[in-house]
């Protein structure tokens, strides 16, 4: 299983823990039930792991997730966009069949 993280995420993250001055700061995803489509991300600031969390690294940016996010996320990116409605974390999730016009809420 995999989830890929973009080149702006890297970026981005690695400008939070500096900012943070916090080098262990991660970005915690999980898919909860909610949303206008049926499921919902949630992305919270993490700077510990749980023994059963999920990691995947690139270039000292680290996205942890739970066992039951997974499928919901399996060959997703985690991007950051910059654009019209505002600056966040986006997942591109080839598993989703819609999602709303914010792009936390999916359906699959």
């Amino acid at each position: 299983m995999s989830i890929t993280l973009s080149d702006n995420f890297v970026k981005r993250l690695k400008q939070l823990q500096e900012k943070e001055n916090n080098p262990a700061l991660m970005l915690r995803i999980t898919v909860e039930g909610g949303g206008c489509q049926g499921f919902e991300y949630l992305f919270k600031p993490d700077d510990s792991k749980n023994d059963d969390d999920l990691v995947f690294e690139r270039d000292g940016a680290t996205v942890i997730t739970d066992e039951i996010s997974l499928p919901f996320l399996e060959g997703a990116e985690v991007d950051y966009v910059d654009d019209l409605i505002g600056a966040h974390f986006k997942v591109n999730n080839p598993n989703a069949s819609s999602s709303c016009g914010c792009g936390t809420s999916f359906s699959v």
